[in-house]
């Protein structure tokens, strides 16, 4: 079988890291792990790539992060002379390995003749996303599995305006990553070479200071914060990542003094040891926030991903106990506050805008509405908020004044052109502030908004398909869906469907309506109670997401509806396997 030969020819190569050898060595005779390590090479996608670290064409490693640069590199041989010596700014966050395979990517890029500027120790992904920009360099590389279990790794590939690599080069990249099929060929530049050829430039708190000024612009109300942010409580743990590189700075900066920090959490280590999933979005990444807040009465508690990209946070209710804030919550409570406090400055723009992913909370179009500010709908996926915001710069059609994806991402100044957990820090501390200037807490702020614009409810629920057999399950299960014309879902009318991967939008009538959207493997439902229903793969784990959306008049209305639907998605999958 071909991936036994691909294992031996592995475990008779010389020069083995020996992290390598020894996972090679524990797979004798296991077959099920050898043919998940070597069936195939590690999905590269638009988003790069993540996979689990160790031996193996479809595991993260030295060479397969070589295979991924090789396939850069190649790319940018294509280029003219002058983009190709901009170089590529390289990052990496404290999973284990991190530093190895950035300076295994510089190592490739270096043979190609092409420079890098690596920082010198762990970085968030946004401040990578920021030094593209700020070097003027062509691209960057991203090494981080973000909020992924320990045994994770990834990389991500960024373009020259900060976002994720535009779809045309990326397809370019992903073809050359493909033709390089022997990853012992890959070759690469010694360090001492690249050093001697000023091939590789360290780079670190030039860079940091430099996105540090620039996030002084995040703020609005800088008197609230003066007479209010010193008497602030709240609490920020980095959970073992990168945030704490930056965001005590950026919050100093800002003026807020009063806040705690998790100590524990703010250790850079790869084991995570303080919780199982480094993972906002979970309840149990709060334990230690809460209890320290619960020490210090804090109205908030705030938690950043390892990459420091995604945030989450908890709000004191009235009990005095802590609720976790659901994504497109956080995001309606920051966007909120944004519309309100500029209006009140005087500096909402007539063309202002909110970008958003399409699977994201409806209660936001809402909210803008409201403002008479624009919302637009946009896949899912950072790179296509950054796509319009550069748009909006090159046509002044728009200003940009929020962007943010319901899985924890949120973006406010696009300086940056990824999901900014820096950023939202600092915003998040603000809201906290203006709600304790009017005797309330963040907590009663959403109470507010829901009792203005209904209660919206949301709930994403993923489906795991592991193994070498899940790609096509997952195939099968959207080919099933496409196939089946879902006329109805929880007792209620399906009123049109959106094909993404078609570009069609199919209403009740059978009426057809073209969509704008790039093609994407997507499908959303709209029922005729207003309830709203997406179907996606995810892009880089093995698993599809469906996504539903209600809303009531009250907040019981709206979880018995939720709760109805949930289960109506998991009656839908058992039908589609």
């Amino acid at each position: 079988m071909i991936k036994n030969e691909i294992y031996t020819q592995w475990k008779q190569a010389s020069n083995l890291p020996e992290s390598i050898k020894l996972d090679l060595t524990e797979m004798d005779n296991q077959e099920n792990i050898i043919e998940d390590a070597f069936n195939g090479f590690l999905s590269f996608g638009t988003a790069g790539m993540r996979g689990i670290m160790g031996a193996g064409t479809n595991r993260i490693n030295i060479f397969t992060i070589r295979q991924a640069t090789e396939g850069l590199a190649k790319y940018m041989d294509t280029l003219n002379n002058a983009d190709k010596k901009r170089g590529v700014a390289i990052s990496f966050d404290s999973r284990y390995h991190s530093k190895e395979f950035a300076y295994e990517a510089a190592k490739v890029l270096g043979h190609h003749n092409i420079p890098s500027y690596v920082f010198d120790g762990i970085r968030p992904t946004p401040e990578l996303s920021f030094a593209v920009r700020h070097l003027n360099a062509f691209a960057g590389i991203m090494i981080t599995a973000s909020h992924n279990p320990k045994q994770y790794n990834g990389y991500k590939i960024y373009g020259e305006d900060g976002g994720q690599m535009p779809p045309e080069a990326s397809d370019m990249i992903t073809e050359f990553v493909r033709q390089t099929s022997d990853l012992f060929l890959i070759q690469t530049m010694p360090e001492r070479d690249l050093r001697k050829n000023n091939l590789i430039k360290i780079i670190g708190e030039d860079v940091d200071e430099a996105y540090l000024t620039e996030a002084k612009s995040v703020n609005i109300n800088h008197e609230l914060i003066k007479k209010t942010g010193k008497n602030l409580k709240f609490v920020y743990t980095p959970l073992h990542g990168t945030g704490k590189v930056l965001a005590r700075r950026a919050l100093q900066n800002a003026g807020f003094m009063n806040y705690d920090i998790v100590a524990e959490q703010t250790i850079s280590d790869p084991e995570f040891p303080t919780v199982k999933f480094p993972n906002p979005e979970f309840p149990e990444a709060f334990d230690l926030s809460i209890k320290l807040g619960n020490k210090t009465a804090a109205d908030i508690l705030i938690a950043t991903d390892p990459d420091a990209d995604r945030l989450g946070a908890a709000v004191r209710q009235p009990d005095g106990n802590y609720e976790l804030m659901s994504g497109n919550q956080i995001a309606v409570v920051l966007m909120d506050y944004i519309l309100k406090a500029k209006q009140a400055h005087n500096e909402l723009p007539s063309n202002g805008v909110i970008v958003k992913s399409i699977v994201s909370t409806e209660l936001a179009s809402k909210i803008a509405e409201n403002y008479n500010i624009k919302t637009i709908n946009v896949l899912t996926g950072f790179k296509f908020i950054a796509e319009q915001i550069k748009e909006f710069e090159e046509n002044h059609s728009h200003t940009f004044l929020f962007g943010f994806e319901e899985s924890f991402g949120y973006l406010i100044k696009p300086f940056v052109r990824d999901k900014d957990a820096i950023q939202s820090t600092m915003l998040l501390a603000e809201v906290a502030a203006y709600y304790k200037e009017n005797g309330k807490t963040v907590y009663d702020g959403l109470q507010d908004i829901y009792k203005k614009y209904g209660f919206y409810e949301e709930k994403t629920v993923s489906k795991v398909f592991e193994g070498p057999n899940g790609k096509n399950k997952m195939a099968s299960i959207m080919n099933n869906l496409r196939n089946s014309n879902l006329d109805s879902f929880g007792n209620h009318k399906v009123i049109s469907t959106e094909d993404f991967q078609e570009s069609i939008k199919i209403n009740q009538d059978g009426k057809q309506e073209s969509i704008s959207l790039p093609k994407s493997n997507v499908l959303k439902y709209w029922l005729e109670d207003g309830t709203w229903l997406a179907v996606r793969p995810s892009g880089t784990e093995p698993k599809i997401k469906f996504y539903v959306g209600t809303n009531g008049k009250t907040k019981d209305i709206a979880l018995e509806k939720l709760n109805t639907f949930e289960n109506s998605v998991h009656e839908l999958v058992n039908k589609l396997i």
